[in-house]
C-alpha cells in the first residue's frame, strides 16, 4: 500500500512536508489481539546495578531521545498498560487494589509487559504512580475508587513539615526489583522507562489532600505562606531526585518528569513555582548520570514550551493540543520532541489512524522525535487501534539520518 504526497495540515510553517512520497508497508509482525486466559507469573530475582551511558547499541529510544541519528521514530504510549487491554481488567478483577497491582513486584511486572507482548513497543514503562514514592518520605496515602487518591494529614504548615524525612529507598525496592526484571525480560530491543512526579504537581496532592479541579488551597499559600510551600517543594524535590537515581541504577534507560498540574499554572508562576525545581532535579541526575535522557510532560503545555526548554530537559513532550510543527518551530534544534497523536484519534477508522502519524511524524521531522500520544490511552482504546498504532510506527523509515533539528525535510521510505 502506498500513499504519494499526503497532503498534510503543516502549513503552518515552511517546513510542509507536502511533498514528500511515502510508501507504507506491514511485515509479519503485525497486530494480533491479545486474548489470553491469565495466569500470573513469577519472575527470577537478581541483584545488580545498571546505570545508563551512552553505546551505540543503546535502544533506538534513547538514541532518539538524545538527537543521535535513527532509521526511524521510536513509538510508546503513555498509559499504554492499562484498562483498555482485556488481559489487565481480567487481571484487576483477581486484583481489585490498584495499591496491590502497583506495589507487587510480580503484578508490576506482569502488567509493565502485557503491551510489550502484545505490541512491541519502542519503550516498556513501568506500570506504578507518580505518587507511589510518597510514603517512603513521610506522605501515606490511600486510593478511594470514586474519590481517587487521599492525603489524610495535608501539609499546609511548619508544624506539618516535620512529618517530612529523607527518602528511604528501601521501601521502594519493589519498584527497583521491578525495574531490574523489566531490563532484563524486554532486552536489548526496547528501552525501559521509570517516571516520576515533578515537585509542583506532586506538591498539589500532598497540600490539597488529593486531587482537586481548582488548585486554589496551593495557589492561596503560594501568597499567603510561600516559606513553607518553598519548603515543601525542597524536601519533594530531593526525594525525588534521589527516586530518579534509584530508578536509573535498577535499570531504567529513560526517565519522564510528569508535571502534570503544572499547566493549571499562569506562565509566570510556573516560573517561579515549579521550573525551578525541575531544573534542580535536572542538574542533580546531569551531575550523578549525565546520560539518562529527561523528558518533560505537562498536559495543557502550549503556552510554556519554551520555558520547558530552559529547564535542561533532553526531550519536551507535547500534549495533542499543539501544532507538532509549530512545537518544532518554537522549539528548535537541540532537543528532541515527543507526541502528539490525539488519543481520540485511535477510536477512528484505521486508515484515518495511519494518516495522523504519518502527518505528526513528518512535522517533527527527522530524528530526534519519540512517536507518542499526546496523553495517556484511554479507557475503551480499541485494541486493535493500538496495535496498527505500533505497526504503522515500525512501517516508517527516514530517508536520511539527521544529526540535527534543521529545517531539512523529512522523507519517510521503507
Amino acid at each position: 500500500m502506498s500513499i504519494s504526497s499526503l497532503t498534510s495540515s503543516c502549513s503552518s510553517w515552511r517546513w510542509t512536508c507536502l511533498s514528500s512520497s511515502v510508501h507504507l508497508g506491514f511485515g509479519s509482525n503485525g497486530f494480533n489481539a491479545v486474548v489470553a486466559s491469565f495466569t500470573t507469573r513469577r519472575f527470577s530475582r537478581s541483584k545488580f546495578s545498571l546505570a545508563c551511558s551512552s553505546s551505540p547499541s543503546d535502544p533506538l529510544l534513547v538514541k532518539a531521545a538524545r538527537g543521535d541519528p535513527v532509521s526511524r521514530p521510536p513509538a510508546w504510549m503513555m498509559r499504554q498498560a492499562g484498562r483498555y487491554m482485556a488481559v489487565y481488567r481480567k487481571l484487576a478483577e483477581k486484583y481489585p487494589s490498584f495499591r496491590e497491582r502497583s506495589e507487587t513486584t510480580d503484578l508490576i511486572v506482569e502488567i509493565s509487559l502485557q503491551p510489550w507482548e502484545a505490541f512491541h513497543p519502542d519503550g516498556v514503562i513501568i506500570f506504578s504512580d507518580i505518587l507511589t514514592p510518597l510514603p517512603a518520605f513521610g506522605v501515606p496515602f490511600e486510593i478511594e475508587d470514586v474519590r481517587g487518591p487521599i492525603i489524610q494529614s495535608p501539609i499546609r504548615s511548619e508544624e506539618d513539615l516535620k512529618a517530612l524525612h529523607p527518602i528511604d529507598l528501601d521501601k521502594l525496592d519493589f519498584v527497583g526489583e521491578s525495574l531490574r526484571i523489566l531490563r532484563r525480560e524486554v532486552g536489548g530491543p526496547a528501552a525501559v522507562l521509570g517516571f516520576v512526579g515533578a515537585p509542583w504537581t506532586i506538591a498539589t496532592y500532598i497540600v490539597e489532600g488529593g486531587t482537586t479541579k481548582t488548585y486554589t488551597t496551593i495557589k492561596s499559600m503560594c501568597h499567603t505562606a510561600p516559606h513553607i510551600l518553598r519548603a515543601l517543594l525542597s524536601k519533594v524535590t530531593q526525594a525525588i531526585s534521589e527516586y530518579i537515581i534509584f530508578q536509573v541504577n535498577a535499570g531504567a534507560h529513560c526517565i519522564q518528569i510528569f508535571d502534570s498540574w503544572g499547566g493549571q499554572l499562569p506562565p509566570d508562576m510556573w516560573d517561579s513555582w515549579s521550573r525551578p525545581y525541575i531544573e534542580e532535579i535536572v542538574n542533580a541526575v546531569r551531575n550523578r548520570s549525565p546520560e539518562t535522557p529527561l523528558v518533560l510532560y505537562i498536559n495543557g503545555n502550549g503556552g510554556l514550551l519554551e520555558r520547558m526548554k530552559e529547564t535542561g530537559v533532553d526531550v519536551i513532550g507535547l500534549d495533542w493540543t499543539v501544532d507538532m510543527a509549530d512545537g518544532r518551530k518554537r522549539l528548535g534544534s537541540g532537543i528532541s520532541l515527543q507526541g502528539n497523536v490525539d488519543p481520540a484519534y485511535l477510536f477512528s477508522p484505521l486508515s484515518a489512524i495511519t494518516d495522523e502519524i504519518k502527518r505528526v511524524v513528518r512535522c517533527a521531522g527527522p530524528g530526534g522525535h519519540i512517536l507518542n500520544l499526546g496523553h495517556g490511552v484511554l479507557v475503551g482504546t480499541p485494541e486493535e487501534a493500538v496495535g496498527h498504532f505500533f505497526d504503522v510506527a515500525r512501517s516508517l523509515k527516514y530517508g536520511a539520518p539527521s544529526l540535527n533539528h534543521g529545517l531539512v525535510e523529512p522523507k519517510l521510505v521503507v
